[in-house]
């Protein structure tokens, strides 16, 4: 999967693409039946493996506009291929389509995971190597205080602590197993009882990998809980890349990206590109989470009209672009390269303006080096922070 408007999105590869999606179902419909047999309810075991793939996208995507999901298509396909009327026995459309949705979505969220670790190491790094690296600190645009890139490097490592550890607490989304208006009704008459209908729907989470909770056809927190965490690292990731494009405009030069893209006019100009890209996406993923709410807001009745299928794509868009950024932002961190002799050559110049609050409290005022006041505990804490998610650093 490529797209023009979007560089850097083949980073995410078949995450959460039209073919992952449709072998999610087909996952969801096999293990369906696979706990149904099991049960003793659908006879002899049938393979869907093969029953649909690539091949069949084009048909499933058109003929879904005729019933406003891809499911029933897919249900007649397999039917048809399989010989086995015991597909779908059971289940609804929503059922299938939210718990491929979870599977997509746990693919994405354990790549974005693995690269908040890159993130994390880098940081780490960057703040043991520049904790005394001294620096202008600013606030709104101007000078203010001396801070040292260490410091700098360790705010960044504690808004991603931050943004992970919101990631972490939320539970895994969990598999959708209701039926038509979330009672098991159907699967409790195929098998024989609320207890069994249950038991089935546990069987057929498990063989997914999922956990199996209560049918949130209507209730979309499962969803809008990790859209809102991916959203939080997008803040992470678009804040250092506003730092590091700035500090690397030419006139201050103190930061620079590992490898500079081109410009299409002007021979040797380095641009910030892997920055710009993580602004650009800090930028625009707010407004996909924000459908994710606004649906959500919007449903009604036992199952929802037009609300539940506004979150398909925003759902799949921020995925694939939280994948594609959280690789940018490690290959951005692990490259970064950092010009200590300019940070300090800055900072004694404007010595005068650094230092000036400690005059004002009666200090001597003279170095910069001097007027750092907690910063090292606060090195020491983000660390810390740090190294209690990722052991290994």
């Amino acid at each position: 999967m490529a797209d023009l408007l979007w560089p850097g999105d083949h980073r995410a590869g078949e995450v959460f693409t039209d073919a992952a999606f449709l072998a999610a179902m087909v996952s969801v419909e096999q293990a369906w039946l696979d706990a149904l047999a099991a049960a003793g309810v659908a006879a002899g075991a049938v393979r869907l493996a093969g029953a649909a793939g690539p091949a069949d996208l084009p048909a499933l995507a058109e003929g879904a506009e005729a019933d406003g999901n891809p499911v029933t298509g897919l249900v007649a396909l397999l039917r048809e291929r399989t010989g086995s009327g015991w597909v779908h026995r059971g289940l609804t459309s929503q059922d299938v389509v939210d718990t491929a949705l979870v599977l997509c979505l746990r693919d994405a969220l354990g790549r974005v995971r693995a690269d908040a670790g890159r993130q994390a190491g880098a940081l780490a790094g960057l703040v043991r190597e520049h904790r005394t690296t001294l620096m202008a600190g600013r606030t709104l645009t101007q000078h203010a205080v001396p801070i040292t890139f260490g410091l700098k490097a360790a705010t960044w490592l504690q808004a991603l602590c931050a943004a992970v550890e919101r990631l972490e607490r939320g539970p895994a989304p969990p598999a959708q197993f209701g039926g038509a208006a979330g009672t098991l009704a159907a699967p409790a008459e195929l098998a024989g009882g609320a207890a069994a209908a249950l038991a089935v729907a546990e069987d057929a989470a498990a063989r997914l990998g999922l956990a199996w909770a209560a049918p949130w056809h209507t209730e979309r927190s499962a969803l809008t809980g990790p859209a809102d965490a991916l959203v939080g690292l997008a803040d992470v990731w678009g804040r250092i890349g506003g730092d590091v494009a700035l500090l690397s405009r030419p006139e201050i030069g103190e930061l620079r990206e590992a490898a500079g893209g081109r410009s299409s006019t002007m021979p040797g100009k380095a641009n910030p590109v892997l920055s710009v890209l993580l602004r650009r996406h800090a930028l625009a993923a707010p407004a996909l989470a924000a459908t994710l709410h606004t649906a959500a807001a919007a449903y009604a009745d036992e199952r929802p009209d037009g609300a539940w299928h506004a979150e398909w794509a925003p759902l799949r868009t921020l995925a694939r672009r939280s994948v594609t950024a959280a690789a940018q932002a490690a290959d951005l961190l692990e490259g970064l390269v950092v010009d200590p002799g300019r940070m300090r050559s800055r900072a004694e110049r404007a010595a005068a303006t650094l230092t000036a609050e400690q005059r004002a409290m009666g200090g001597p005022g003279a170095d910069p080096g001097a007027y750092l006041g907690a910063a090292d505990p606060i090195i020491d804490a983000a660390l810390h922070r740090a190294g209690r998610l990722w052991k290994d650093l």
